[in-house]
């Protein structure tokens, strides 16, 4: 070797240059060394975890402090714009006091533009001029206003009704609102007090009714209600309109809080009695921000799980060879519990294991059976030939994979019924080594299933002698599991018939393809459900028999585990035959009645259809004077003629909507738009009434569903109940105020179901109690020219809509203010027709009548 001269030699350190923790590692023994080994790691792990969760939380703050900043800002311009809406309607009132104090207006003006500020501002519900001694002079108040605010000229108002707010407004001569009056929170009302002063003098008040629910609906802009949970609350802190969210106390700065910023202010000019309360929805968690803490925290758990379990590889391979042990011991304890007889033949067939269950059935023990050859000592002397013959078979792998029914002698000398199951027995390397027998002692299940056999033969001849059409199949398939002797004779042996019963009467599931890989139709059905499902009846008519049946269908579990559907079919050709012949009737008797209707509006038809001819008759005998004169240009003419084509427009509009009403049609139900049948009645009906000085005012809520209806029935029952209306009217000879009929159509949720309810409201007399009961019986009427069945085929006409109609009372105090016919349609239903015929038997409309 060539010297390493000192000057390249590596320096030599001792062990006092070593540092103190090298010294202090490796004087620790290899197992604690491990352990601190394991313990770094995990320490970095826990101290990454913790800067992560401080990082999300700082972050989260800073998310929380500018939503609570935007929730002031928005609630504080709600505020704004619900300020200047109140003030609008304040500056409104005190021009009404100032033209009341100049005697520029009367009660009657007053009322006219009082009607005109509640209808256009549906907040504002009513409207009263109040002397200084409390007496109202005039008033108007909305129809949907509450009974408290319907007062009448003369009333005196009570000291407490205003809650302070008159005499305020007296004392210091400015506008005054009350506090919410009102027991129930949530039709709570405010007073708006407007003095009136005659040459200085106090002479009364402008009073005002505002509902709360309508300063927060048409108050506050429709953006901030979009984002934000908004009430108005007053100052005990209940809710008067709007809801709120429950806030339940969580920390922000965690990643999963979802507690929601809330702001409330005071509603001005109203002042502290009324606050505006608003709290920002959390529809959805912060999704990012949880999500990398948990990706950052399942990491961290994932290499702590990793470091544990090189610590936890050794201890479970000792584990591992104990659980072998019980293993085994557990699967021999098992193999010596079982029920089933186990027996092990050689490859020459001599047996070579029995258990415990095959001992206990044969009555020998293992030592006598092991080694034995054949015959064997369980063999019946009679059975031996067929029981070699079997064993050959097994012995040659050609037995049977179902299995086979043999006889058993026990040691005592009794016989009983088995059944074996013959498989190869495979050692671990693969290599066939016998033959494994299992065997079930069948002797009651036999006896079972020859009862169960004698029990259908009996079955049998009661449905043989059924005049009903018995079927049994399963599902999906041509097969025929069953059928009775009246079914053979409709549709011959095979199940075409009755999977044709089944289409007609739409239960039966779409069959899987023929092709092996496609997954099965039925897969995953519930047997249980379906098995104990109630039966489901059809009417169908089978061109084949040239007959009405009856078909009732139920699902049920075969004897054989398959599920089955089972047909039954009556023969109804009969009573077919009379309700279509009644159902022609009803046709007939719903053209008759909108012929009478059209009839009894004739009058109020020709004088609608007068109006435009002779509005078109003028126009013609102008132009041509004109023309004759030559007195007319180009432009005259043309807006003469365009005028002359709007009248003929508007009269042939008028004859149209009549021919459709009175045409002889089938019911044709389809998807149909609510506000234009509603639009379509109002146009006929609105003849009549205006005849009767009767003032009609829709109300249709906007976006309803569309109706699966025949929209000339639907029309019918409008146009009948607001001609009752009419008429109730008249008959009660109401002033022109009071004379006028309300129509609502909205949603509703009745029944777990959606419907569209439609109601009519009148002021009226109402219907006497004693004919409530009988108003909607048929030929009931109170009418002299009446056939009296008007409601009658009303309320037929909705019921096969699957709908209800109702009528009921309306009483101011103890008075009867009136009346409402109201009905509704549910929205996924349609409308029931029967059979080949028209469908009249849906229900008609005859004669328009309501007892009175």
């Amino acid at each position: 070797m060539i010297p390493v001269p000192p000057s390249q030699q590596p320096p030599v350190r001792s062990i006092a240059d070593t540092p103190w923790w090298k010294r202090w590692w490796r004087r620790l023994p290899p197992s604690r060394q491990d352990r601190f080994a394991t313990l770094g790691p995990l320490l970095a792990v826990l101290l990454f975890l913790s800067a992560i969760v401080v990082a999300i939380a700082y972050l989260r703050y800073e998310e929380l402090e500018r939503e609570r900043e935007a929730v002031t800002r928005d609630v504080e311009y709600a505020q704004q714009r619900l300020r200047l809406r109140l003030l609008e309607r304040q500056e409104q009132l005190m021009r009404l006091a100032r033209d009341i104090g100049d005697k520029a207006i009367g009660p009657t003006e007053f009322q006219f533009q009082a009607e005109s500020l509640v209808s256009q501002f549906p907040e504002l519900l009513a409207i009263s001029w109040v002397d200084n001694r409390r007496n109202v002079i005039a008033t108007y108040a909305s129809p949907s206003a509450p009974t408290r605010m319907l007062r009448l000229p003369g009333d005196t108002l009570a000291p407490d009704e205003t809650d302070g707010s008159f005499d305020l407004a007296r004392d210091l001569r400015q506008p005054i609102y009350s506090r919410p009056l009102g027991d129930d929170p949530r039709s709570a009302s405010l007073m708006l007090q407007v003095p009136l002063t005659e040459q200085g003098r106090f002479a009364g008040t402008v009073m005002g009714e505002y509902v709360v629910d309508g300063l927060l609906r048409f108050g506050i802009p429709p953006e901030v209600m979009a984002r934000y949970a908004v009430a108005l609350v007053d100052d005990r802190q209940r809710v008067l309109a709007g809801n709120l969210q429950s806030t339940d106390a969580v920390l922000p700065f965690l990643p999963w809080s979802t507690q929601p910023q809330e702001h409330e202010v005071p509603v001005s000019p109203i002042g502290n009695s009324l606050v505006l309360k608003a709290q920002a929805y959390r529809t959805s968690l912060d999704t990012v921000g949880s999500g990398f803490f948990w990706v950052i925290g399942a990491l961290s758990a994932l290499t702590v799980w990793m470091l544990l379990g090189t610590w936890r590889h050794t201890r479970r391979r000792v584990q591992a060879q104990q659980a072998l042990v019980a293993e085994t011991n557990f699967r021999r304890a098992m193999e010596n519990s079982m029920l089933t007889g186990m027996r092990a033949l050689d490859m020459q067939g001599r047996i070579t294991y029995v258990n415990p269950a095959f001992c206990s059935m044969t009555g020998w023990t293992e030592a006598e059976l092991v080694g034995r050859t054949a015959p064997f000592p369980y063999w019946p002397e009679q059975d031996q030939d067929l029981l070699a013959a079997r064993l050959e078979d097994e012995l040659t792998g050609r037995s049977m994979p179902g299995g086979f029914e043999v006889r058993v002698r026990r040691r005592d000398g009794s016989i009983f019924d088995a059944r074996m199951y013959v498989s190869p027995l495979i050692d671990p390397r693969g290599h066939q080594t016998g033959w494994m027998t299992s065997m079930t002692d069948i002797t009651e299940p036999k006896r079972i299933r020859e009862e169960l056999s004698a029990s259908y033969e009996r079955f049998t001849t009661v449905l043989e002698s059924l005049d009903s059409a018995v079927s049994v199949a399963p599902l999906g398939s041509d097969e025929m599991l069953f059928a009775n002797r009246l079914y053979r004779q409709w549709f011959g042996p095979r199940g075409q018939g009755h999977r044709h019963l089944v289409e007609l009467c739409g239960s039966q599931p779409a069959p899987a393809p023929d092709d092996g890989d496609a997954v099965d139709a039925f897969a995953g059905m519930p047997t249980d459900a379906l098995t104990d499902a109630g039966p489901e009846n059809a009417e169908v008519f089978v061109e084949e028999l040239d007959r009405w049946l009856e078909v009732r269908t139920r699902y049920l579990t075969w004897v054989d585990g398959r599920l089955a559907q089972m047909a039954i079919a009556s023969d109804i050709t009969p009573r077919r035959r009379a309700e279509e012949q009644a159902a022609h009737q009803a046709e007939r008797a719903q053209t008759a009645s909108r012929l009478i209707t059209m009839g009894e509006m004739a009058s109020s038809v020709a004088h609608e259809l007068n109006q435009p001819l002779t509005a078109i008759s003028n126009y013609c005998n102008g132009m041509i004077s004109r023309v004759k004169d030559q007195r007319i240009n180009q432009d005259e003419l043309l807006a003469a003629l365009d005028k002359t084509a709007r009248q003929a427009q508007r009269a042939g509009q008028v004859i149209q909507r009549i021919r459709a009403f009175v045409k002889k049609s089938e019911p044709n139900p389809m998807p149909s738009d609510v506000a234009q049948m509603v639009s379509n009645a109002i146009e006929l009906a609105d003849i009549e009434l205006r005849r009767q000085q009767v003032r009609l005012t829709p109300y249709v809520a906007a976006r309803l569903p569309r109706l699966v209806v025949d929209p000339i029935l639907i029309e019918q029952v409008l146009i009948n109940l607001l001609k009752n209306a009419g008429e109730a009217i008249q008959h009660a000879a109401r002033p022109p105020g009071q004379r006028f009929i309300e129509l609502r159509v909205g949603p509703r949720r009745l029944a777990e179901q959606d419907v569209v309810e439609f109601s009519v409201r009148d002021s009226g007399k109402g219907v006497p109690a004693d004919m409530i009961e009988r108003i909607y019986e048929a030929f009931y009427s109170t009418k002299s020219e009446g056939m009296g069945i008007g409601l009658k085929l009303c309320r037929s006409i909705v019921e096969s809509h699957h709908g209800r109609m109702q009528v009921e009372n309306i009483y101011n105090g103890e008075e009867v203010a009136g009346c409402c016919f109201s009905f509704w349609i549910p929205v996924h239903a349609k409308l029931r027709i029967e059979g080949p015929s028209t469908g009249a038997q849906a229900a008609s409309l005859s004669d328009t009548e309501r007892a009175r």
